[in-house]
């Protein structure tokens, strides 16, 4: 379009585009543009962590070999770290702080071990996860794929870990008298229980590390107070019968002290249901569906913030 002016000039005007007065976020509606790295929708996020579910194995198990590679024994450490820990705790604890009183040596022993190893899944679940995102950010950063692939596939690898370390778990436990029984096929449903509170437990600190890289360097200290206070040495009623009931049933309430009690009465014969808080099997459920789905929808809510800045 043009005009003369008043002197004699012709102005030219610039043609008007049919996408003038649109704001961008408009023309991007408009032509099917979204922003690049935008978080899904939950039920999309979900249906890609299904697609991807082949990765989250072959990285977990990768991993897992990788884990020892360098070490001479390799493999054999997955069992002999959590049982050299056991050892450590029974010279301390049963033999020299006398932990283990009101129970003969052939009910402490298999609790000892239990505890250290049923808590070991846990915590190494956690101590993986918090640096899921932070120590893979070459990876984040490369690839497209829903992040919550990494701490479910560290959680997975500690499961396979645990798995795998639990042949000695047996041997030790037979070796002080408690036999294959129906009450074993209770840890499945134990593990199955304290595998999904892991993996949501991780993913919460997986996206807290991933802002936070120094909560790496102060998780084993609030790992370790964990333990003190999950009784994986000492059984909670008996070292607390001189304290108010709520100190040990908080104590007892808590997820990592339920799966190792589960596990321990599915286990060792001379533990027996008395040793069970009320109601455990509710609050095992209780602890593994609120963390589970809380941790899913607490990670996915920063997705698009992973490994930018």
């Amino acid at each position: 379009m043009s005009e003369t002016t008043h002197d004699g000039t012709v102005a030219v005007s610039p043609p008007v585009s049919p996408d003038d007065g649109l704001t961008p976020a408009r023309l991007a509606a408009k032509y099917g543009l979204s922003v690049s790295g935008a978080r899904p929708s939950l039920a999309e996020y979900v249906r890609q962590l299904v697609g991807r579910r082949h990765f989250i194995l072959a990285f977990s198990s990768a991993k897992l070999t990788a884990q020892y590679s360098q070490a001479k024994l390799g493999q054999l450490w997955q069992v002999a770290t959590p049982l050299l820990n056991a050892l450590v705790y029974y010279l301390i604890f049963g033999l020299i702080l006398k932990a283990g009183r009101g129970m003969p040596r052939e009910v402490y022993i298999p609790f000892l071990v239990t505890g250290v190893f049923v808590f070991t899944f846990t915590q190494s679940s956690v101590m993986a996860g918090v640096r899921a995102i932070s120590g893979n950010l070459g990876l984040v950063r490369a690839l497209h794929f829903p992040r919550a692939s990494l701490p479910i596939s560290f959680a997975l690898q500690q499961l396979q870990q645990l798995l795998f370390s639990m042949i000695v778990m047996f041997a030790v436990v037979m070796a002080f008298g408690s036999y294959p029984a129906l009450s074993w096929l209770l840890i499945v449903p134990a593990l199955a229980l304290q595998f999904l509170f892991n993996t949501g437990l991780a993913m919460i600190v997986a996206r807290m590390g991933a802002k936070t890289p120094d909560l790496a360097q102060l998780m084993p200290f609030i790992m370790r107070t964990w333990m003190y206070a999950s009784g994986v040495m000492f059984s909670i009623p008996v070292m607390l019968k001189e304290q108010p009931g709520w100190v040990a049933d908080v104590l007892q309430w808590n997820p990592a002290a339920v799966y190792m009690d589960l596990i321990r009465f599915a286990l060792i014969d001379g533990y027996g249901s008395g040793n069970l808080p009320p109601h455990v099997w509710v609050v095992a459920l209780g602890w593994a569906v609120l963390f589970a789905v809380g941790g899913f929808v607490y990670f996915w809510k920063a997705e698009e913030r992973y490994g930018r800045g």
